[in-house]
């Protein structure tokens, strides 16, 4: 399993950053934990036709369910300023106040879409040079987050002796993937996963 953390400014969706996310990565989770608040909630009630809609100062308690690119299914609670407990399916429309950070769990996928590249994957017209290993799954993952967001990127990949130790003098590095920025190593998985949750990836288009 791998974890992304997930931080949402005032007036963000809830249910919609989730569902962005879970396309982004094109894969199966769940949300892990979750701290923060909303200004606007709507979950569905049992038995109910309608959602029902809460406004104010409401203090998310729990967030619980399953993250799919097919779609999401998730339980919230969350306490009014009475401190009475509300409760239901998550709905569209549920807005932060001041911040919500989550941390959403992620199922290792197969590796094997890595051997898949094709001349699409190296623009050689980039800022972004990804470096990857074959077999590696955060390779595969770091490959997923580039394809998602159309930004171009030239991979190239270590299928020989000699590309390894031209990348390990390269950067220094016996690791990867790694991730150059206009010639400039930046690191591996995580500094990229950071760039694409913060939003700093979109600039480099």
């Amino acid at each position: 399993m791998r974890t992304i953390p997930l931080k949402l400014g005032p007036g963000a969706d809830l249910r919609a950053s989730l569902e962005q996310v879970v396309r982004d990565e094109n894969s199966e989770g769940f949300v892990l934990g979750v701290v923060g608040n909303l200004s606007r909630a709507a979950f569905q009630c049992p038995g109910r036709a309608e959602p029902t809609v809460l406004e104010g100062n409401l203090e998310i308690i729990t967030l619980n369910g399953t993250l799919s690119p097919k779609g999401v299914h998730l339980h919230l609670s969350l306490s009014d300023v009475d401190c009475q407990v509300w409760g239901g399916h998550l709905e569209l429309g549920s807005q932060v106040l001041k911040a919500a950070d989550l941390l959403v769990g992620f199922i290792d996928e197969d590796p094997r879409p890595l051997q898949n590249l094709n001349t699409s994957d190296r623009t050689k017209d980039s800022r972004i040079e990804l470096v990857v290993l074959p077999g590696c799954p955060w390779s595969s993952r770091a490959v997923r987050i580039l394809r998602s967001t159309d930004i171009p990127h030239m991979i190239s990949i270590i299928d020989s002796e000699d590309k390894f130790k031209e990348f390990q003098s390269r950067s220094e590095l016996s690791t990867f993937p790694q991730i150059f920025i206009d010639g400039k190593l930046i690191g591996g998985y995580e500094s990229l996963s950071e760039l694409h949750t913060s939003g700093k990836l979109t600039s480099y288009k």
